[in-house]
C-alpha cells in the first residue's frame, strides 16, 4: 500500500515544494536579518549619518557666529562692551547694579 500525499495537488504545496522558492526564502531572510550588511543595520547607520549631518550644520553655524564675534572683538570699543555685558566689568569710577527680575533666574534655596 502506497501512501498518497493529500496536499500534492494544492497550489501552495507546489510553491513550497520548489527548491528555488526555498533558496529565495533563505536568501531574503539572510539579507534582512543575518548578514553584516542587513537591511536593519543599514537603517540604523542611515539614522546615524543623518544625525551627524545635522550636527555638522549646527557646528558650522556656530563657527560662523563665532567668526563674526571675533571680527567684532578686533575693535577696542567692542571688547569693552563685551566685557561689560558678559563679565560685568566696570571702570574704576563706575558702580554696577545687577537687577534680577522675578522669574528670570532659578530661585536660590534658603
Amino acid at each position: 500500500m502506497k501512501l498518497k500525499n493529500p496536499y500534492k495537488d494544492k497550489k501552495w504545496f507546489k510553491y513550497l515544494g520548489n527548491k528555488y522558492v526555498w533558496v529565495l526564502l533563505f536568501f531574503v531572510v539572510w539579507m534582512l536579518f543575518l548578514d553584516n550588511y542587513s537591511y536593519f543595520d543599514h537603517r540604523f547607520l542611515d539614522g546615524q549619518i543623518n544625525e551627524l549631518h545635522d550636527n555638522k550644520k549646527y557646528y558650522q553655524e556656530e563657527i560662523r557666529k563665532d567668526q563674526e564675534q571675533i571680527k567684532l572683538l578686533k575693535n577696542p570699543e567692542q571688547i569693552e562692551k563685551y566685557a561689560r555685558e558678559k563679565y560685568f566689568m566696570k571702570k574704576d569710577s563706575e558702580d554696577i547694579y545687577i537687577i534680577q527680575f522675578e522669574g528670570d533666574t532659578i530661585q536660590e534655596k534658603e
